[in-house]
């Protein structure tokens, strides 16, 4: 299943139209991700691929994506020089391996570099971009992130499990199951300022994440 699924988003890369890789903007910093992969040939020569997300750019059909003229949802680079084109989720190729590229509702989800022997890195962030500046946060900070990331997680883990204990009462209504396992009544009956509140928190909880690649499938889209 993985190896049909790589081969699915490696069909959906197109060639790049060979311009030049555009600076970081302050102005972008909740709609671009910039990051970079250092890659060493045979040879010696170090090379520089560049994967430049665009969170708000529209998918685009095979036939538009091969004629557009505008921006695509992602776009690799080498050197500078864009090479390649995607809708999202895709794989670029790259040598040696792939660079899986995956957003979610929050951000990036995955942006890795997968070798061919399937040791995995993850790329490096623009030092203006969200993900740079929360790295830079990161390492001068180590405690304070480290605190950070705890709360995050436990305000997901809160708003999961209120979610299934609301989710479980809501099917025990019905009667059919009701006369088989009995009513569970939530113990958490939050206000709507409380429901409000939570659902902020638990956004903004994910978007940190996301900053620094953080994706759990179940954590992550409970806010959504």
């Amino acid at each position: 299943m993985k190896n049909l699924k790589r081969r699915w988003q490696l069909g959906k890369v197109r060639p790049g139209d060979g311009s030049v890789l555009p600076d970081y903007r302050l102005w972008q910093l909740f709609s671009r991700s910039v990051l970079f992969l250092d890659l060493v040939t045979p040879s010696g020569e170090t090379h520089v691929y560049a994967v430049d997300v665009r969170h708000l750019a529209e998918a685009k059909s095979r036939k538009q994506h091969e004629d557009a003229v505008g921006k695509s949802p992602a776009a690799l680079y080498l050197d500078g020089v864009q090479i390649h084109r995607s809708n999202l989720p895709t794989s670029f190729p790259v040598p040696g391996g792939v660079i899986e590229v995956a957003t979610s509702a929050f951000g990036l989800k995955r942006i890795h570099f997968v070798a061919e022997d399937g040791t995995e890195r993850a790329l490096r962030p623009h030092d203006r971009s969200q993900e740079g500046l929360r790295a830079r946060f990161g390492r001068r900070f180590p405690r304070t992130s480290a605190a950070v990331g705890a709360v995050t997680l436990l305000i997901l883990l809160t708003a999961l499990v209120i979610s299934l204990m609301h989710g479980v009462e809501a099917i025990t209504r019905v009667p059919a199951i009701a006369e088989h396992v009995g009513r569970f009544v939530s113990p958490v009956d939050l206000p709507t300022w409380g429901t409000v509140v939570l659902t902020v928190a638990g956004v903004l909880s994910a978007v940190e994440r996301a900053t620094r690649l953080r994706f759990n499938r179940l954590i992550d889209t409970v806010s959504s």
